[in-house]
């Protein structure tokens, strides 16, 4: 702890503000800045009659209350000298306590800073922590006047000083990446190569071990499930679970606690920057899943921590009787995108994780909720077109989760130019591909080759499609072709909670089981479906432990299970499917015609044509062929020597050629590989992947072109032109 924090070992309640010598302090920047002698404090808020700046001690035993004299364009603010980091601080807002005109001020509550850098403390769940009397008749238009203090955490003032010592950001062109999506404690929780005291923490995710896996795998970037403070609810709480995922959030700018090593208040933020440091040395970009669609509390029965007793109507979209909230998010209430503080409280948010965290791109959960200025979903609204004109974040990758719960909430393919998508449609088609649903195989072809019918017009392109086949939010891999129904008891909502629309398939057998048929089918659906992502266009997101064969056993909404439910489970790692889905990666990462830039054509072109479809008996796909429900299999021709893009020599992208035999159905089928003068002479080919087989045969087999051979039952074949 520095010297300069001192002065606020010994508070009393009565403490005499001029004591502290207070300054006028400047309204910019907002929340709680140390410049080396003192702490200039800032907070917004246009509604509020009187704001107080409350210092705590460390021990939480004292409060000092401070007014805040000053008021500069709706920002309350003062500076103190002698305060520095390690300094714990929260507001309390004087104002009318107006429910029903959307007003809820109510100074007897201890407000965190929108702008904290960093929290200490735990939240402890009591019916002070409600602006209005728990259990009253008159709900939430009712005044509880408990302190919630003793309840709260409190904000921390930090030291933003970091020797960053040379970081540079990797920039990982977007048709070169490979995303993993993982959570910091679950994927280094159980990992034996990370030393105890740092699994389930940055410092864990920073180890060589953990870097060791993402770099044999081929990721090149990390995409890092919440990791902005979060509190869980009080339901949760109850019930010894907790906000396990984080999507929960209560401050915007903290590092969550939960992922710390050490316990020094303001720690965290140091701890995260070593980290990214860390995994830009080993080449790995950084991407942050953020929540800016809602926040923790929740409707207007949750309770009063940050932004409800600040400004609620500048913060919440409310509802015509204004004690409501708009929820587009399913958590209660949703962000005020209209109005200016919350635009600014949102980009100054985005940009301090670039620029003083130096992440590399954030995943926007709802992020349809985030362009709603009515009720409709506006492509163009104010929060794009901001991002498209900032000359930070227009920058950095940029990844919209594109649904809400609201009315037209689901907005694949509708996102502006700098926007990628994960591509719920992607998953969903392929997931009913292998597991035999009657679906033609137009919509199958248009999902492996980039889904351009989504992103083409709108000027984008492949990579505006994030691929995926499993995420965080559903079944993992192997729960995938384990089970027919999710499996939620353990979340304490009887089994009423997460998807029923899972678009799984058990093999035969529901969970666990001896069985060596139903056991080898599903080995083969996972290859199966891994290998469909890789060799799809667009940027390939591996869900993290796939790999390895994760099972949740059957949970598909594990969201509150910080427990070996959620954690990696590296003893029992499928090493067979790793070292497969290591095979896979390679081979994407290696032929640039399976991550093109440009879409395909589907006609000649220098180096001939682009793309070729064809029936298993080796003819031209006709109309009446993709037309087929039915049909389960083809053969896909990819030109390597007519890809358009140059490199960043500005030479030609000359690739070998492919052809990629998929067969879904539930027999063996005879293919033939397409003849020489159908792709303009070819020596022959080599078979370079089959999932039919969990190892590959250490003498690839060798074709002549227009040769029949065999793909056997529900397993797809990529044989390589020679």
């Amino acid at each position: 702890m520095t010297d300069a924090a001192q002065p606020t070992r010994a508070l009393s309640a009565h403490l005499d503000p001029a004591s502290l010598g207070v300054r006028p302090g400047a309204p910019y920047p907002l929340g709680a800045t140390w410049d080396g002698a003192g702490v200039n404090f800032a907070v917004f808020s246009e509604s509020a009659q009187a704001m107080q700046l409350c210092l705590r001690d460390f021990a939480g035993f004292h409060e000092a209350r401070l007014p805040l004299e000053e008021h500069t364009d709706q920002i309350w603010h003062c500076y103190i000298p002698g305060l520095g980091p390690g300094t714990r601080y929260g507001f309390r807002a004087t104002g009318p306590y107006e429910p029903e005109n959307g007003r809820r001020f109510n100074d007897n509550k201890w407000l965190l800073d929108p702008y904290a850098k960093a929290l200490a403390g735990e939240l402890r769940w009591d019916d002070a922590l409600f602006g209005y009397k728990v259990g009253s008749p008159r709900r939430d238009l009712s005044f509880d006047p408990r302190d919630s203090a003793p309840f709260m955490p409190a904000s921390v003032v930090i030291d933003a000083r970091f020797d960053w010592e040379g970081d540079r950001a990797p920039k990982t062109p977007w048709n070169e990446s490979v995303i993993y999506e993982l959570h910091v404690k679950g994927f280094t929780a159980r990992h034996p190569g990370i030393p105890p005291e740092l699994r389930g923490t940055y410092s864990g995710l920073a180890h060589p071990a953990a870097i060791e896996h993402l770099q044999t795998l081929g990721i090149t970037a990390v995409e890092l499930m919440p990791v902005h403070e979060r509190v869980s609810s009080r339901r949760l709480a109850e019930l010894g679970l907790s906000d396990y995922w984080g999507y929960n959030t209560v401050g915007f700018f903290a590092p969550d606690r939960r992922f710390a090593s050490g316990s020094e208040a303001g720690s965290q933020v140091g701890e995260f920057k070593r980290m990214v440091r860390a995994l830009h040395q080993a080449g790995l970009e950084v991407i942050l899943d953020v929540v800016y669609n809602h926040t923790a509390e929740g409707s207007e029965m949750g309770p009063t921590l940050i932004f409800r007793g600040l400004d609620n109507p500048a913060y919440y979209r409310l509802q015509d009787e204004r004690h409501l909230y708009t929820d587009f998010t399913g958590c209660g209430n949703s962000l005020n995108m209209q109005h200016p503080q919350t635009l600014r409280l949102i980009m100054d948010s985005l940009r301090y994780w670039v620029l003083e965290m130096h992440v590399d791109g954030f995943r926007f959960d709802l992020a349809a909720a985030l362009a709603r200025e009515l009720q409709q979903v506006d492509r163009l609204g104010a929060f794009f077109d901001i991002i498209h004109q900032d000359p930070v974040l227009s920058q950095v990758k940029l990844i919209a989760e594109p649904w809400d719960l609201g009315q037209d909430g689901y907005q694949v393919g509708r996102f502006p130019l700098l926007w990628s998508e994960w591509n719920g449609k992607y998953r969903d088609t392929m997931r009913d591909y292998w597991r035999g649903a009657n679906a033609g195989l137009g919509e199958f072809a248009a999902r492996l080759t980039g889904s351009s019918d989504l992103y083409e017009a709108g000027g984008r392109r492949t990579y505006a499609s994030i691929n995926f086949i499993t995420a965080h939010d559903g079944f993992t891999l192997r729960d995938l072709v384990s089970y027919n129904e999710k499996h939620n008891q353990a979340n304490g909502e009887d089994n009423a909670d997460g998807a029923d629309d899972n678009r799984s398939w058990n093999c035969g057998a529901e969970g666990d089981t001896r069985d060596p048929e139903i056991l080898a089918l599903r080995a083969r659906q996972q290859r199966n479906l891994f290998a469909t992502l890789l060799l799809s266009q667009g940027v390939p997101m591996i869900c993290a432990g796939d790999e390895i064969g994760r099972t949740q056993q059957g949970n598909n909404n594990a969201y509150c299970q910080d427990n070996p439910i959620s954690w990696l489970d590296w003893e029992h790692a499928d090493t067979g499917f790793l070292e497969f889905c290591r095979r896979t990666v390679a081979l994407y990462r290696r032929h640039p015609v399976f991550r093109r830039r440009q879409w395909f054509q589907g006609r000649s072109i220098r180096g001939g044509t682009d793309i070729g479809w064809f029936r298993p008996d080796g003819g031209a796909m006709s109309d009446a062929d993709w037309n087929h429900s039915f049909a389960k299999a083809m053969t896909i021709y990819l030109n390597g020597a007519a890809i358009p893009s140059r490199d960043t020599r500005g030479q030609r992208i000359l690739d070998d050629s492919f052809c990629l035999l998929f067969n879904a159905h539930h027999d063996a089928l005879s293919f033939r590989l397409p003849a020489a003068d159908a792709l303009g002479g070819a020596d022959g080919w080599r078979c370079v992947l089959d999932t039919s087989a969990a190892a590959p045969t250490a003498d690839p087999t060798e074709m002549a072109p227009g040769a029949g051979i065999q793909v056997g039952a529900r397993s797809l074949q990529v044989w390589r032109r020679k």
